[in-house]
């Protein structure tokens, strides 16, 4: 986050920076009217970007019509038209498959794994909504609501508001299967509030590989399970407690795939199905049916993750961008606090998808340009060039001005990319461009006295 890397570059405005994400996305063009006819003119860009900003920056739009010189009620009239979450989706989906298309994104497989991750931020909310509750933890007296986001490679690809009181176990799935960008997941991690009684098996009928990280993972190895009596392992290190009961599953396994149809022909949310099915008492023979799958998957995922350190690597590594990513929202949703101050749940989404909007548009504009450096290096012979640049995170935005006026007309000059490429020929600037504590010695001197 915030890589030695962009120290060096010129500030550019957020604005600018949009218009840039625009040229190389189209992602305007996916803000279609709400009316698919009867309409009077064209849609105004500066308006629908202005739109943007003032909702993901939490800003409003009231002080951003002060801050612009635009007007308030038309901006209000654009926001109706154009701002919904089809669009807005769609406009993230745009931004996102760009950024997957870029030579260097391929560098940031974990283990060449497309492995993303999700999690909820917590955002207080000002007005109470109907999903809003009390977490002593994060607002104390307050209430608010999570952003439960999924990440891939460092591109937030979908993105959900929940309640505080709801268990985010429950929108894995769903944030994951209802991900309609061309970036699909192979290897997904969650912290321990991410995984229930069904998840593992879930996730793995739909072909994804669900790699948790559990906090207490020593109470998790007394309930593995094995294909044979605990006996037959007794000179093993490790040893199931019990054997699985592979009769109930036969019996049940119609049942199973009718669940599963369910998911996924979405005849109802999957939130809904999931929480009921970790809900059951043990009693339901369906239930149990998917506990015993869930457990076989759960104990060849713990085997693994004890047995091969770079699963465990990755699954932190991935998880760890989740957290770059909400601090990056958090720095773009700066007004107010960063709390909500909207008074309906659809709004919340339109704010958060907003906000997910900007930070993809940051990303992509930080993508483009590593991935010039990135071929301009490999076609000059330099051979650490692809090491050095897949540990350098487009998640920055120290170069970029979030605050201050906005002028949101289109710019008469286009951003030059050639020009700041070619910075990076330079040795030098190359040199203090990729300076960390790793490699620092490599490229300053020391004094006499032994200190850099």
């Amino acid at each position: 986050m915030n890589n030695p890397f962009f120290t060096q570059l010129p500030g550019i405005g957020i604005v600018d920076l949009l218009w840039f994400a625009a040229e190389g996305t189209g992602f305007l063009t996916c803000f279609t009217h709400a009316l698919d006819r009867y309409i009077k003119h064209e849609p105004d860009f500066c308006e629908i970007l202005a739109c943007i900003v003032a909702m993901g920056s939490n800003m409003g739009l009231k002080q951003m019509a002060e801050n612009s010189g635009m007007s308030y009620s038309s901006m209000k009239s654009t926001e109706r038209s154009y701002l919904r979450l089809e669009t807005l989706h769609a406009a993230n989906d745009a931004i996102s498959n760009a950024t997957a298309a870029l030579p260097i994104f391929p560098l940031y497989n974990i283990d060449d794994t497309l492995h993303s991750s999700s999690d909820g931020q917590r955002i207080e909310t000002q007005i109470n909504t109907i999903n809003a509750r009390h977490s002593q933890k994060y607002f104390g007296l307050k209430k608010g609501v999570s952003a439960y986001t999924i990440v891939a490679n460092h591109i937030p690809i979908n993105a959900k508001i929940i309640g505080t009181h709801e268990h985010e176990s429950h929108y894995v799935f769903d944030i994951l299967y209802n991900n309609t960008s061309d970036i699909k997941p192979q290897t997904h991690s969650t912290d321990t509030h991410g995984t229930n009684q069904v998840n593992f098996w879930i996730l793995h009928a739909f072909g994804y590989y669900f790699a948790p990280r559990y906090r207490d993972l020593h109470k998790k190895i007394d309930s593995l399970v094995g294909f044979q009596h605990p006996q037959y392992y007794k000179d093993f290190l490790i040893k199931p407690a019990r054997k699985i009961t592979g009769e109930l599953i036969e019996k049940e396994w119609p049942n199973v795939q009718r669940i599963m149809a369910s998911l996924a022909q979405k005849d109802v949310t999957q939130a809904t199905i999931i929480r009921k099915l970790s809900s059951y008492s043990r009693q339901n023979h369906t239930k149990k049916a998917l506990w015993e799958l869930d457990n076989i998957r759960r104990t060849i995922h713990i085997l693994n993750f004890i047995d091969d350190v770079t699963l465990r690597q990755g699954v932190q590594k991935a998880l760890n961008r989740g957290e770059a990513y909400h601090r990056f929202r958090r720095a773009i949703a700066f007004a107010n606090s960063g709390k909500f101050r909207v008074k309906t749940e659809s709004e919340q989404q339109l704010w958060n998808e907003c906000s997910r909007l900007i930070s993809n548009a940051v990303i992509y504009y930080n993508t483009v340009l590593l991935s010039r450096v990135y071929e301009q290096k490999i076609a000059t012979g330099d051979k650490e060039a692809e090491s050095i640049m897949k540990n350098i995170s487009p998640v920055a935005w120290q170069h970029i001005n979030l605050f201050g006026a906005f002028e949101f007309n289109k710019p008469s000059s286009r951003i030059d990319i050639d020009a700041l490429v070619a910075l990076y020929t330079d040795q030098d600037y190359w040199g203090k461009a990729i300076l960390s504590d790793n490699n620092i010695n490599e490229y300053l001197p020391f004094r006499g006295d032994g200190q850099i």
